[in-house]
């Protein structure tokens, strides 16, 4: 018996012994491996700060967008490129603003008022119909005077037509990205409302230019046509506002007749006199300056100061800008003014629109190459006076316009 007992004491310890030396997973204390010394860390590199743009160098860049869409090439990038200008310049300051320069970019670029431009309607809707007329026109950035010159040409041969839908085109790219970049308003090109024509399923299309005579702005806008004609059943482009250019100075037509008429009559009421012969006893000329071209139509404006002279208006010049033709320039009008023994002067655009070349190359009296500043510079007159309006605005001249889009609507549905 005790030494049965002995044996399973002794069994009893080995098995001890043995769970001591392997050790109980569930139970056995964790053991700690010795921690790794950590390498010190990398000090962080500064972030280095973006320098803040200088007045100079902000207003450069609004300067250099002004410069990439004045342009007379329209592409796909044209139309973020004016969103991105106007952005730009709307964040600059006050004194910001005043140093945009650029080859074409100054601060009147965005900052000038030329009127409300929602008063003008872009003429850009689709649903077209089957008949339409595009009034084609170079265009202005200047809103009242688009309103009011080719926006009553555009009404009033809508007001003769309501059965067909009238439409807009500007020839001027630089004048669209203007007017896009600045308001918001988008105007098409000729390209953009011959394909939205075609877009909307038109069959017969009339295109009355506004342009003053056949120059280089109509010949363009055929050049362009052409490309699209096939795409209508009828097309037919309509006389500009002087018709037919003629072979010399000589030549004049009923529609020339017209304008000088309706543009001799307006002026005269605006200054405050019944007939241009009053005028004249009071010593006052009108000097009726028109754009000028080296195009071959240059010969339309002798043949205006032709028809002043066949219509006894004798107090009446024309002069242009560009001096072509030469006896045109403003220092020649000067000396024929002056030789004929007028002391008074009223200034007043030979153009369908009162533009920029009307606001600053007639009437801008800071700019000492301005027809108004010559004048008054010559110290020959004692009163130089402007009048800023365009031709589109005159009830006469619009009755003109509508004359021959009817002479073309006819010719296209005979």
């Amino acid at each position: 018996m005790k030494k049965k007992f002995l044996s399973l004491v002794m069994a009893a310890s080995m098995t001890a012994m043995m769970l001591a030396g392997c050790g109980n997973a569930a139970e056995a204390p964790a053991v700690e491996e010795p921690a790794q010394a950590e390498e010190p860390a990398e000090p962080a590199e500064p972030e280095e700060e973006t320098p803040a743009l200088s007045d100079e160098e902000l207003a450069m860049e609004v300067a250099d967008l002004i410069d990439a869409i004045y342009v007379q090439e329209w592409t796909e990038e044209t139309d973020a490129l004016c969103a991105e200008a106007k952005a730009k310049w709307d964040a600059l300051t006050d004194a910001q603003k005043e140093l945009v320069e650029g080859e074409d970019a100054d601060p009147d670029y965005f900052g000038r008022d030329t009127g409300d431009a929602s008063k003008d309607d872009p003429l850009n809707a689709d649903g077209i119909g089957e008949n339409e007329i595009l009034v084609v026109s170079f265009g202005t950035s200047f809103n009242e005077s688009r309103a009011e010159d080719i926006g009553g040409v555009e009404r009033a041969i809508a007001e003769a037509n309501p059965d067909w839908s009238v439409r807009r085109a500007f020839t001027a790219q630089i004048i669209i990205n203007h007017v896009l970049a600045r308001d918001g308003e988008k105007i098409d090109n000729v390209q953009q409302a011959l394909q939205r024509a075609v877009d909307n399923g038109v069959k017969n299309l009339v295109i009355q230019p506004t342009h003053l005579m056949h120059g280089a702005e109509y010949d363009e806008l055929v050049e362009t046509l052409e490309e699209y004609k096939d795409q209508f059943e009828t097309v037919v482009v309509a006389e500009p506002l002087l018709g037919s250019v003629g072979s010399d100075a000589t030549v004049i037509n009923d529609d020339k007749k017209a304008v000088a008429e309706a543009v001799v009559a307006e002026s005269i009421d605006v200054a405050g006199y019944e007939t241009i012969e009053a005028a004249a006893e009071d010593g006052v000329a009108f000097v009726f300056m028109g754009h000028g071209t080296a195009h071959t139509a240059k010969v339309s404006y002798s043949q205006m100061a032709t028809q002043m002279a066949n219509l006894g208006y004798e107090n009446v010049f024309i002069g242009t800008v560009e001096g072509e033709p030469e006896e045109t320039a403003c220092e020649e009008v000067i000396k024929a003014v002056s030789e004929a023994g007028y002391k008074n002067v009223i200034l007043r655009p030979l153009m369908v629109v009162a533009g920029d070349h009307a606001n600053n190359d007639m009437a801008d009296p800071e700019d000492p190459e301005s027809w108004i500043s010559m004048f008054k510079d010559s110290k020959k007159f004692e009163n130089v006076d402007p009048q800023i309006a365009g031709l589109g605005r005159i009830e006469a001249v619009e009755s003109i316009y509508v004359d021959h889009t009817a002479a073309a609507i006819k010719e296209a549905t005979k």
